[in-house]
């Protein structure tokens, strides 16, 4: 894969480039601290990447760059076939009641902004007869719970764009990966106490990676909550105004 990768310097979208780079994907890291995307490309070159990693600086929560990144990306890897999106915000339920302005950037960072950053994404995409993209959602955005409304709206509609673009691009050669993260042990989770069923980053990694050499269109990682999802998701109403989960 020639791949561009939004995210890729914390949690899953790390260990997602890992895992890639070890198999001999050629990568080019988007992200909006250009410290850390140094640090991530040496890190990729140490663990035997094809070189050069490329870095491109891109903020998703400024859509005025997409285009020019995206342009960046493209040079770098001569056409890339691939585009992996990992970042996002997070914030508790009692953070977000508390604080407007910051609810206000998390709802458009992940939903609005992401699916720009994937609209121009997948233009590029079938432009040249298809390719991947893998977009990292979550299972908040399954069925609507208390300690998760405000996350989990932002990915519930996430998770329905990804779909319809399945529906509407698949038979033209775009090729939509859903990853549907559970509890994942990460820096966006760290404080929080782990349910059941809580992943590591390579785990994720391996999955995901899995689900894209298999051409899936969604992938629950880890594997458990797509059980778990289904249970949530067909309890009653009165069931969940009662449990805190």
């Amino acid at each position: 894969m020639k791949a561009v990768v939004l995210g890729a310097t914390k949690g899953m979208g790390r260990a997602l480039a890992q895992a890639m780079a070890a198999r001999g994907d050629r990568l080019c890291l988007l992200g909006r601290d250009g410290d850390a995307l140094a640090k991530g490309a040496e890190d990729l070159r140490i663990r035997g990447a094809p070189e050069p990693v490329k870095t491109v600086p891109c903020d998703l929560s400024d859509p005025d760059g997409f285009e020019a990144a995206l342009d960046a990306a493209d040079a770098a890897l001569d056409g890339f076939d691939t585009v992996v999106i990992t970042a996002a915000l997070f914030g508790t339920q009692d953070e977000l009641e508390a604080d407007p302005a910051r609810t206000a950037r998390l709802l458009q960072v992940n939903f609005t902004n992401t699916i720009l950053f994937c609209e121009l994404a997948r233009k590029r995409l079938l432009a040249r007869g298809g390719g991947t993209l893998c977009v990292f959602s979550s299972v908040a955005g399954d069925r609507a719970r208390k300690p998760v409304v405000l996350y989990g709206a932002s990915k519930a509609g996430l998770s329905y764009y990804c779909e319809g673009l399945d529906h509407k691009f698949a038979q033209q050669g775009l090729h939509v990966l859903l990853v549907k993260p559970g509890f994942v042990k990460t820096s966006m989770t760290a404080g929080l106490d782990p349910p059941p069923f809580a992943g590591e980053p390579d785990d994720v990694a391996k999955s995901v990676l899995s689900a894209m050499d298999a051409g899936k269109a969604v992938v629950y990682a880890p594997a458990p909550w797509r059980l778990v999802m289904l249970v949530i998701r067909n309890l009653p109403r009165f069931v969940m105004r009662r449990i805190g989960f």
